[in-house]
């Protein structure tokens, strides 16, 4: 399973997904779309509206928009 968070390091939303993913001792990879240019173009490539919508999850193919904790296990569970 590949999970990725699109955020910034300044964001609180951000780094309450890292904490959630790193207790739960998820493997993910946290690309910070305001220090990296190309991770802020794959973001931009997720919405029609080219927008930096951060947070934003990436399981696999699914993508979730600051989920809630429920939602966001809910599609771990599912997708894993």
């Amino acid at each position: 399973m590949k999970i990725k968070l699109y955020g910034a390091d300044r964001c609180h939303k951000t780094q309450h997904y890292k904490t959630f993913l790193e207790t739960r001792n998820l493997d993910y990879e946290f690309l910070d779309v305001e220090r990296n240019s190309n991770a802020a173009a794959e973001l931009r490539n997720l919405y029609k509206n080219r927008k930096l919508n951060f947070p934003t999850i990436t399981i696999t193919t699914k993508k979730l928009r600051n989920p809630s904790d429920k939602d966001l296990l809910k599609w771990i569970e599912k997708l894993t």
